[in-house]
């Protein structure tokens, strides 16, 4: 139809005779029109090919061919697909990332050596500077390149030392016991009376359902993590927003899932047979390896906010003067923003009711009115509300009403109803073809 936007799906309303040896009555039906989405890659349907409408007035489901001068009322939507732009990553607490800069490139970063002993694996690039000295590899796996005092590994270490000196400025917000093992921790940054840290058992870091909630761990001294210890990351947690930064010296415990990004500002040592999710960097001395796996951490990319309407829907029947009413089925708001602190507000309108040809008559979408309801399904943390939460609650759709909102939300989420629209058919209608098109939007 004209005047269409990118990225809008729609269907028409049509209206139409009965004939059943009684007084004409009219149909309503749903059926869609479906137009080429730029976001989903739909195919374009020809508004005048024929289309299959889908009458339950049968005793059985029967589908029928027919273009679009139809014997029916025909009610169709469109549906905006909206791209959400994803804002600053930040984490509930305002804690931003520790920039690493050009030492992101490397799984490991040292200054003097990198040494393997056994068969690791490191998934990205070995670098060393000023120092050249790289051996193990092979018979270590190396998926990736090594930069042995050359430009990438100058660069890397001239940021590492300025990431290294964000994170030991950062503003401490809670002061807690050097033994992690066995504590759940929220965002936020976090050093110790005795300048050191432990993990004996199980670290928990807790995001609370913010994929952009930032971990900091100062050490003045020693990072000792013993053997067989996790540090596990829960509800949104990303190994990408977890900073270790260690003012001496690294000792990480055999056998032992390691997560984030370590920074030592002389050497680390990776005990035998560690799986390692993050970077293993040191300013000044070695990173010596036994049988490791180590693969650094990227943070999952934003996505969309978008929203899906049905693609039919059957209103049943109703005569002049009466009132036709159905649930349209699922409309869905899907949040892939990965926001901190997400809201968004989903919009309904209709247009009226118009004939093809001439003389035009029109159905005013004043006779048009929806509700909501309740949702039907919710995900991930919020405020979802309603914009009509019961019939009594009914708008007319003549301009844009609020269909349904996310307020107060933490990372993403989704919600789903399941809205009914309603038609007051005037008394005077004439029998004829009448077409509209509602809108479901979200941004």
């Amino acid at each position: 139809m004209r005047g269409r936007r990118p990225g809008t799906r729609e269907c028409h309303w049509l209206r139409g005779p009965r004939a059943t040896g009684k007084a004409d009555r009219l149909r309503l039906l749903c059926a869609l029109l479906c137009h080429y989405d730029p976001l989903k890659g739909h195919q374009r349907r020809d508004p005048e090919e024929p289309m299959a409408i889908f009458d339950r007035t049968d005793a059985s489901r029967r589908s029928t061919g027919m273009t679009r001068v139809a014997t029916a009322l025909t009610l169709v939507f469109a549906t905006t697909f909206l791209v959400g732009v994803a804002g600053q990553r930040s984490a509930s607490a305002a804690e931003p990332p520790v920039p690493l800069g050009e030492a992101a490139d490397f799984a490991v970063l040292a200054g003097t050596t990198v040494t393997s002993t056994g068969l690791s694996v490191i998934n990205g690039d070995i670098g060393v500077s000023p120092g050249t000295a790289v051996t193990g590899f092979p018979p270590g796996q190396l998926n990736g390149s090594i930069h042995a005092n050359d430009g990438p590994a100058v660069r890397g270490k001239s940021d590492l030392a300025i990431a290294y000196n964000d994170a030991a400025g950062r503003t401490t917000t809670d002061v807690v016991s050097e033994q992690l093992g066995g504590t759940t921790r929220t965002t936020g940054v976090y050093s110790s009376v005795a300048g050191t840290f432990n993990i004996t058992g199980n670290l928990t870091l807790d995001a609370q359902g913010d994929p952009n909630a930032v971990f900091i761990f100062k050490t003045t001294t020693t990072l000792i993590t013993g053997a067989s210890s996790v540090v596990n990351l829960v509800n949104g947690a990303q190994s990408c927003n977890v900073f270790w930064q260690v003012g001496s010296s690294a000792t990480l415990g055999a056998n032992s899932t390691f997560r984030g990004n370590l920074l030592a500002f002389t050497s680390i040592t990776v005990g035998a047979a560690l799986e390692v999710d993050g970077r293993m960097l040191a300013i000044n001395g070695a990173v010596t390896m036994d049988t490791d796996t180590i693969t650094p951490s990227t943070c999952a990319e934003p996505g969309e906010l978008s929203i899906s309407a049905p693609e039919t829907a059957d209103l049943g029947s109703a005569s002049p003067g009466g009132v036709a009413s159905a649930n349209l089925g699922p409309v869905t708001v899907t949040d892939e923003r990965l926001l901190s602190e997400p809201s968004w507000t989903a919009t309904v309108v209709a247009t009226d009711l118009v004939t093809d040809g001439s003389p035009v008559r029109t159905i005013a979408n004043t006779n048009v009115s929806y509700w909501s309801g309740p949702a039907t399904s919710t995900t991930g943390i919020g405020t979802f509300t309603s914009g009509q939460p019961t019939a009594a609650d009914a708008e007319v759709i003549d301009v844009q009403r609020t269909a349904y909102t996310l307020t107060e939300g933490t990372g993403n989420n989704a919600a789903t109803w399941e809205p009914v629209v309603s038609v007051q058919i005037p008394a005077s209608t004439v029998v004829g073809e009448y077409t509209a098109t509602v809108t479901f939007s979200v941004a």
